[in-house]
């Protein structure tokens, strides 16, 4: 019975070629173009290589106690408010380079990379450093993001400044970077500023049922660290909105503002921003450039969510997206006429 069924099918096919040749072709070539598509994603070549190395190499400060360097982080796909971003500093001549502290990605799809590293490439021509977020983890995971970026965690330093980028994706370090780090921290000892980038902070300063942030039992270690090796300050996202404050005594900045949907709806915290820190010698100087943001209401915050994800996705899939309507619309089509054939 099944295998009439499929040859009842078949046939039906050839007929459905020979009455409309041209819908069954753009049908047909919609699937061709589909599982193409689908191959190119899995197996075409990466959007970038040792992107990390390549970029450190890049920076270059004539004077090593008198510069400056954008910090921002949760962009996660973000278009407009993210290219927006990068233009600013881009034309801000004072500023050497940019640090992205995580959730570059909505998640670890190669796309995705693509997608992102398309906009640096387009909007940004100084040198772009990355540390990994959770969103990172998601899809092909840390692999790909070793293959396109390369550490997890590294350092370097430009004259007194010292500068520290970890991975606590996962929301732990772990003992071979642990280690690592308390060596950095002793290696920083006779800088000046010794400045630290994560993406989850150690606390979560909105507090109550808020618990956006580590373990207590990493975050204390981690703040004993700091506080051994009198760490200037510590650098974090994950939170969708700007806080300052300090823990055990270490100023702390958390800079979620890169263009994700923003949490909250409080016009001091709740906004799209970058930092812009400026050595000066034994100084350490720290601006907030604010972006146009939502207006502070629900439904304008739940409405931009919604448009941010929609239209990342199209500009992403949106291809691929049409193929599959078309595909189901012709097959739709297809199958119901079978139906009808069979049913006189």
């Amino acid at each position: 019975m099944r295998k009439k069924g499929v040859k009842n099918f078949i046939f039906f096919l050839k007929e459905a070629a020979k009455k409309s040749p041209f819908v069954f072709a753009l049908f047909t070539l919609s699937i061709i173009a589909l599982l193409f598509l689908e191959v190119w994603n899995k197996f075409s070549p990466l959007p970038a290589h040792d992107w990390l190395s390549i970029n450190l190499k890049q920076i270059k400060i004539s004077n090593p106690e008198d510069f400056s360097f954008a910090v921002f982080g949760d962009n996660k796909n973000s278009h407009f408010v993210f290219e927006k971003l990068l233009t600013k500093i881009e034309n801000d001549r004072q500023i050497s380079f940019a640090i992205d502290i995580g959730d570059l990605v909505y998640d670890g799809e190669k796309e995705k990379y693509r997608y992102f590293l398309k906009q640096i490439r387009r909007n940004f021509h100084k040198p772009f450093l990355v540390a990994m977020g959770n969103h990172e983890l998601k899809g092909d995971g840390r692999g790909l993001y070793y293959e396109i970026f390369g550490p997890f965690f590294y350092s370097f330093k430009i004259g007194r400044t010292c500068f520290i980028v970890l991975d606590d994706a996962n929301g732990s370090l772990g003992l071979w970077q642990r280690e690592w780090l308390e060596n950095e921290l002793k290696n920083a000892r006779d800088c000046v500023h010794r400045l630290v980038f994560m993406h989850i902070p150690l606390y979560d300063p909105r507090g109550g049922i808020h618990h956006h942030c580590l373990s207590k039992k990493t975050a204390e270690e981690l703040l004993g660290l700091f506080k051994k090796y009198r760490v200037t300050y510590i650098f974090t996202s994950h939170i969708h909105s700007y806080f300052s404050g300090k823990w055990g005594g270490i100023p702390y900045i958390i800079t979620g503002g890169a263009g994700a949907e923003l949490w909250g709806t409080d016009p001091r915290h709740s906004f799209f921003h970058y930092l812009k820190l400026s050595v000066k010698g034994e100084k350490l100087n720290i601006k907030v450039v604010r972006l146009h943001s939502p207006d502070y209401e629900w439904i304008d915050r739940l409405t931009y969510a919604a448009w941010l994800y929609t239209y990342a996705f199209l500009r992403i899939h949106g291809l691929e997206l049409a193929l599959l309507l078309i595909v189901i619309g012709f097959g739709i089509l297809i199958v119901h006429s079978f139906r009808k054939e069979n049913n006189r």
